[in-house]
């Protein structure tokens, strides 16, 4: 099993983000790739998390499906949800995603990149299968190795996932970071549409401190 169970704790104790706003960099990908405007698209989100991009797909009218590791995240949701109930799940991603439908849109925000390269395999070998033909999968704020973070993290037995005892990424179960090339071959079963790496570097209140993420869609073919 990939999947780590501190997710659960982790809202349990609400020492992870409880964010309530879709992330802006989802939206804008979505809106650019996926012309949900067009007709209604079938969407699953993995890692859905405390729910915060789901006004955004209920906006558009989409038929949305969500699952998380979390128990405590998804009984929350389900109550806030109801019309929901029925598509939103508990679940290891990196196993089973137990849909008998397939999608229009999978996506998937910071989540996936929270196993080992491994489980991200196995994960988007799930994701290719569930989609439709030229379907779409959109990774956003996948982590890159130029971030701070690759270097200080602890090694682990796979060279692209770290581990960590304290700073920004501890108590969040490891962190596979991604190179253009890592990349690649893990989407090598998809056509890439748009590949993008963006890298913050803050100068104030911490000088230097770099944040490198990849935005990603591909598709099936």
């Amino acid at each position: 099993m990939t999947f780590s169970n501190k997710w659960d704790t982790c809202y349990k104790n609400k020492t992870h983000s409880m964010n309530n706003w879709p992330f802006s960099d989802l939206v804008s990908y979505v809106m650019r790739f996926s012309k949900p405007g067009k007709s209604k698209i079938r969407v699953l989100e993995l890692g859905c998390g405390s729910g915060a991009n789901i006004p955004f797909f209920l906006s558009l009218n989409a038929e949305y499906f969500g699952i998380d590791g979390s128990k405590t995240t998804i009984r929350k949701l389900k109550k806030k949800y109801p019309m929901l109930k029925n598509n939103i799940v508990v679940g290891d991603f990196t196993k089973e995603l137990p849909f008998q439908k397939k999608f229009d849109l999978i996506v998937d925000r910071a989540s996936i990149n929270h196993n080992p390269t491994n489980g991200i395999k196995k994960c988007l070998d799930l994701v290719h299968q569930k989609l439709k033909t030229n379907g779409k999968f959109i990774g956003i704020d996948w982590f890159s190795t130029r971030d701070i973070g690759y270097k200080s993290g602890r090694k682990t037995n796979d060279i692209f996932t770290k581990s960590y005892v304290g700073g920004r990424y501890y108590g969040v179960s490891k962190i596979h970071f991604n190179n253009e090339k890592h990349l690649l071959n893990l989407l090598k079963n998809f056509k890439i549409l748009c590949l993008d790496e963006k890298i913050y570097k803050s100068i104030i209140p911490i000088k230097n401190k770099t944040i490198a993420v990849w935005n990603i869609v591909a598709q099936k073919s």
